[in-house]
């Protein structure tokens, strides 16, 4: 994305962000916030890291997983179990407007980082805490993961073919969405700060956002009185004919044409004057009613189709809403894609260039291409330390005596110049 003429600052500019999160759900919230322009610090443990830095894809030993998560950062590795360690976290906090950590519920307590003790230390710190289960209820000691909650949800019970185990979804719909709805939380917290001049405690749960996500099942099943329970459905949607995914001759589409006008355009394509005269199938009801002939009828008009790309011209020529089920190189390739700026080419000091997924921020007058890489572990310890006052060789003997700690990698962009300028 090219820079607007008359671009100004982004959204988030001048708010700083300390990540103490690891994975997926802390780390995809303060991405985000990188993107809308904070200054996003990633405090990582000694030696290991993010745990998200084990995650596949490897190459040349860096984790594609992280790369994704935690473009746009600064990186500070530090030992927190070292007094010395702590009090540089607790003079970062004091520059800080928001603080976002991921771990069991009480467990910072224990370090000296939960929400009381730096609040005491930044009365106008925005802290986002995201668990399992949130820091309330019976399970809130249970650790957990999005799996967990995806299947704690009522959400996986309603996915995949009747009478099989459900399907894993392969989109951490809890982590990501949890991280969507912590971004909205933390910039709300931030407005409310600007009246009241005080920051505030975020809870939120895996569990608790999934159980949101539920457009349809929850009052589908209150409003019954319990006697309505969405199960397993396949490829499509009994209550919403026809609204599914079809396979065609070298593949699959997917087609919505569950409102009135996209049926009756669906079924003159498929079956001319005659079946879209047929008033049976003029209301949702009644085509809920005789699914099964319509699908076996559009299921055999695909099937005598060359490919799903002719279906595809067929369908859109026709105006009924329709796409392919694309794998992840022909949505690389795709020209709305590449339109949106959504694949995005960075430079990475040791991988060289790389292509990774972009967020999908877009505002009118600024950019919110991301700025930088993700750091290599601990690749901005020096500028941080400085930004917070501690001189060059008060620096020297932090690293010296393992309190700080920078992967072997940063130590050859330093002696190239490189290692402090890549956030610029």
């Amino acid at each position: 994305m090219a820079t607007q003429p008359d671009a100004r600052p982004l959204p988030l500019a001048g708010i700083r962000v300390i990540d103490y999160s690891h994975f997926l759900a802390g780390p995809h919230l303060s991405r985000c916030l990188a993107a809308m322009g904070a200054d996003v610090i990633k405090v990582e443990r000694l030696t290991a890291g993010d745990a998200g830095r084990a995650h596949p894809y490897f190459i040349a030993g860096q984790s594609g997983y992280f790369l994704q998560q935690n473009m746009g950062k600064r990186g500070l590795c530090i030992n927190l179990k070292d007094p010395r360690g702590l009090e540089m976290m607790h003079k970062l906090v004091e520059t800080a407007d928001v603080f976002v950590e991921n771990y069991r519920p009480g467990a910072l307590d224990k370090l000296g980082l939960g929400y009381k003790q730096l609040s005491e230390l930044n009365p106008r710190l925005v802290y986002c805490s995201v668990s399992a289960n949130g820091h309330t209820g019976p399970d809130t000691a249970e650790a957990g993961f999005g799996l967990l909650a995806e299947a704690k949800s009522g959400a996986m019970a309603m996915v995949g073919v009747p009478g099989e185990a459900p399907p894993l979804f392969r989109l951490a719909l809890a982590d990501m969405y949890t991280g969507t709805h912590g971004v909205a939380a933390v910039c709300a917290a931030l407005v409310g700060r600007t009246a009241s001049g005080r920051g505030r405690h975020i809870d939120m749960a895996l569990y608790d956002c999934m159980v949101s996500m539920h457009e349809y099942a929850v009052q589908c099943y209150t409003l019954s009185g319990g006697r309505e329970i969405p199960v397993q459905t396949g490829h499509d949607l009994p209550e919403s004919t026809l609204y599914g995914v079809f396979a065609g001759r070298d593949g699959y589409l997917v087609i919505a044409a569950q409102v009135d006008g996209a049926w009756k355009r669906l079924a003159q394509l498929i079956g001319g004057d005659e079946l879209a005269a047929d008033t049976r199938f003029h209301s949702p009801s009644g085509r809920n009613q005789h699914r099964q002939e319509i699908l076996a009828t559009v299921r055999a008009w695909i099937m005598a189709q060359p490919s799903v790309r002719d279906c595809i011209e067929a369908l859109n020529a026709a105006q009924v809403p329709c796409a392919k089920v694309q794998t992840i190189d022909e949505v690389l390739a795709d020209p709305q894609i590449q339109a949106r700026g959504m694949i995005v080419e960075q430079d990475h000091p040791v991988l060289g260039r790389i292509r990774m997924p972009n967020l999908p921020f877009r505002f009118s007058d600024c950019d919110t291409s991301p700025r930088s890489v993700a750091p290599l572990m601990g690749q901005h310890n020096r500028s941080v330390a400085r930004g917070l006052g501690y001189a060059p060789e008060q620096i020297d003997a932090l690293m010296r005596d393992g309190v700080l700690y920078a992967e072997p990698a940063v130590s050859a962009l330093s002696d190239a110049g490189e290692g402090e300028r890549m956030h610029d």
